[in-house]
């Protein structure tokens, strides 16, 4: 079998050190300690070996489409409208909402530079067990 873990999760950015601050926020990964203000790159990791690191690169260019590529997340604790708030309160802003009545559906988001990325229900709202 041929495997090649994936090791990061590139994403392009104007500010980097500050588009990594928010995501860090978001998964509760660290930025890297040596990473400085004005760096052209910058890397969030998560505490698990196996996760991929999200890095964050500079580029002069803006986002002008969807993305192609998007993260899902799930919120470790609490419910996804909370998760949603606390997002919102970070700089997010809401793109689409598709929550349902009875609970369902999720909220497609944007970081502070444009990036989409969907918060889902947590997993005690859909019933599974937590961590």
């Amino acid at each position: 079998m041929f495997v090649n873990p994936v090791r990061h999760i590139t994403i392009d950015a104007h500010d980097p050190f500050a588009l990594a601050t928010f995501w860090a926020e978001v998964t509760g990964y660290a930025v890297d300690e040596e990473s400085e203000k004005d760096d052209d790159e910058v890397l969030i990791a998560a505490t698990e070996p196996a996760a991929p690191g999200i890095l964050f690169i500079r580029v002069p260019d803006e986002k002008s489409v969807k993305n192609r590529v998007h993260l899902d997340i799930q919120p470790a604790t609490g419910t996804r409208d909370e998760a949603v708030d606390r997002l919102l309160a970070a700089g997010a802003t809401v793109y689409e909402d598709h929550r349902k009545p009875g609970g369902l559906g999720w909220v497609t988001m944007r970081d502070p530079e444009g990036n989409e990325f969907c918060v889902e229900r947590s997993a005690g709202e859909r019933g599974l067990p937590t961590a």
